[in-house]
């Protein structure tokens, strides 16, 4: 506790952390619920092999007293103690196997829907989110999880097997039962403080190493400009900083399993020993038989493994626990774009052009009270082309995102043929607009995967003709495997140019009504600018095309420039127009020209 903590925020820090890990809990009821027919076989097997572990040792005294000190048939009994035996190992080989199957699928259920959910939330979400702690929680807070799921029904095979032993002692001899089973109460209690003590320890260390993950996700992905800037030694100092700091953690959880888990190991044995004194007077005073005594040593070697798992179930369970607040707190996450209850469909037309797009009063900034649009008002036609312009941060890629519905206006409306975006399924509204990203993102797959990204089934004669409108399919042509050439992990094995117009053909493959095109050039070699240009001038021919850039040569593809000054649109005209009558505007141009003068330079050294 920090000296600045209140007792208030104490306990408001305890009580919210206790209603997460009660929420993590009930999602692991509601995972396990619906697994409850496989986990009661799985009982079924457990409590049948905790039968035959624990008849053994009543076997084993009836061969030492009839077979032994009777001179009886010694043979039969060592036939039925090795068929026991037998059935015993059968048994606990199906136990692991439907614990672990179970298990296994429960963490395949989970995964899957922390996927789906963290796929479903809202791109304001993924700007604040680290892909490491994301990472981390699909990874090895899952895997705490199945560890603890499949000791359930091995624990209560063990359990089952814990009260048939204590049962079946107190039957052959009451007195030396409570000899033997006069540590347990303490090992329940070494058990619970080892519980309290461990959890904050296993958060921990599953922050952590979720810290850790960032940090190797962020250098990987990253890795061109760690070793562009000759950084290794500073991603190598924060991840030294990182292990060591996990290092730290489960070394105090490691202090911790050392003080109490020799004691659940000890206090049995201090059973044994009483079981060993007291039994041999009773053996030698003929008011117990060697029999009884022997099986009374073999049921409490079956008692510590049983009380041994109780120390091991609870560490797991606190790990689990741990997992499931922090996936908790991504699952409890509500996406802040989500589909109308009831939705609208755009209008279809095989007569006329679709895809007028209108901007009504629009107001939004990411941060409410810093406005990044004010009072935006425009107007596409259906079929037509605008270039967006404006100073870096003035809102320009802010246009398409409030369009694709990545974000919600603070006030007023977009609509796309008529119908406000807010009214259409997500789906449905992204389906209808193609866009081409600043940054090129490509998959490590073939290339023709890539392009049909959006529309996997797509044919190939449709491919084709996307490449070839892009610009991409004589270069494609030319790779080892042609369209099923793997062009490695984020495309990175293309040229720039390359990319860009796998991504213009990946954006045009669904025949969208809107293609928006997001500075598609910036990233280009200037030798190689025209022919993006001329694979976007073909795209764009008869369809609605917002074209965000700051290149003369590219804003000069579109019919009408919307020029953003002031998070409002300042102006409005052909770029020739604007060039020769707003002075602001070409102070942009030419601000704008500078900076990527001076970025190439900086490459270049």
């Amino acid at each position: 506790m920090s000296v600045s903590e209140t007792d208030s925020e104490v306990s408001a820090r305890l009580e919210f952390e206790q209603a997460q890990r009660s929420e993590g809990w009930k999602l692991l009821r509601g995972l396990l619920r619906d697994q409850r027919r496989n986990l009661v076989i799985g009982g079924v097997i457990g409590i049948t092999w905790a039968a035959f572990k624990v008849a053994i040792p009543q076997i084993t005294k009836f061969a030492i007293n009839d077979g032994i000190e009777k001179n009886g048939p010694l043979l039969k009994w060592a036939l039925i103690i090795a068929g026991l035996g037998v059935l015993t190992g059968i048994l606990s080989g199906f136990r692991r196997y439907v614990a672990f199957r179970e298990s296994r699928w429960a963490e395949t259920l989970l995964r899957e829907r922390l996927f789906s959910h963290v796929l479903g939330l809202n791109i304001g979400y993924h700007d604040k989110a680290q892909t490491g702690q994301l990472m981390s929680r699909a990874s090895s807070d899952l895997m705490q999880i199945q560890a603890f799921i499949v000791m359930i029904p091995i624990t209560l095979s063990n359990v089952i097997q814990l009260f048939a032993v204590a049962t079946i002692l107190f039957i052959t001899d009451p007195v030396l039962a409570i000899v033997a089973m006069l540590p347990l109460p303490f090992v329940n209690l070494s058990a619970r403080r080892f519980s309290n003590r461990i959890h904050p320890i296993s958060i921990a260390v599953q922050a952590e190493q979720a810290q850790l993950a960032n940090v190797v996700e962020e250098s990987v992905s990253g890795v061109r400009v760690v070793k562009g800037f000759g950084a290794e030694q500073v991603q190598f100092d924060k991840l030294e900083k990182e292990a060591d700091d996990i290092f730290g953690e489960a070394m105090k959880a490691a202090k911790i399993r050392s003080n109490f888990l020799p004691a659940i190991d000890v206090l049995p044995a201090l059973g044994a020993v009483g079981v060993l004194g007291v039994g041999g007077h009773r053996v030698l005073s003929g008011q117990l038989s060697i029999g009884d005594l022997v099986a009374f040593n073999v049921y409490l070697t079956l008692l510590v493994w049983p009380l041994r798992n109780i120390g091991m179930i609870v560490a797991l369970g606190q790990r689990a626990a741990a997992a499931l607040v922090r996936i908790h707190e991504v699952l409890s996450t509500t996406s802040e774009i989500t589909d109308p209850e009831v939705a609208k469909t755009l209008p279809h037309s095989v007569t006329s052009r679709l895809g007028a797009i209108k901007f009504d009063h629009v107001e939004f900034g990411y941060d409410s009270a810093l406005p990044v649009l004010r009072n935006f008002n425009l107007e596409v036609a259906a079929g037509e082309s605008i270039a967006i312009v404006g100073a870096t941060g003035s809102g320009k890629s802010t246009v398409a995102r409030l369009l694709l519905r990545f974000y919600d206006t603070n006030s007023g409306h977009v609509f796309l043929d008529g119908i406000d975006i807010r009214k259409l399924k997500l789906r449905d509204l992204r389906q209808q607009i193609g866009v081409v990203f600043e940054e090129t993102v490509l998959f490590n797959d073939t290339v023709s995967s890539n392009i049909s990204f959006a529309k996997p089934n797509a044919a190939h004669a449709d491919l084709e003709r996307a490449a070839k409108l892009a610009g991409a399919h004589d270069f494609i042509m030319q790779l080892p495997s042609g369209y099923e050439t793997i062009i490695g992990e984020r495309g990175f094995s293309l040229s720039g140019g390359q990319r860009q117009r796998i991504a213009i053909a990946r954006a045009i493959i669904s025949d969208p009504r809107v293609l928006v095109l997001d500075d598609a050039t910036s990233a280009v070699d200037p030798s190689k600018e025209g022919e993006i240009r001329d694979a976007m001038r073909t795209v764009m021919s008869g369809r609605t095309t917002i074209v965000i850039a700051h290149r003369p040569g590219t804003i000069a593809l579109a019919e009408r420039v919307v020029f953003i000054d002031n998070s409002t649109i300042a102006a409005i005209g052909k770029h020739e127009e604007l060039v020769a009558n707003n002075a602001r505007y070409r102070e942009v141009l030419a601000s704008m020209e500078l900076a990527k003068t001076a970025q190439s330079q900086m490459v270049l050294k």
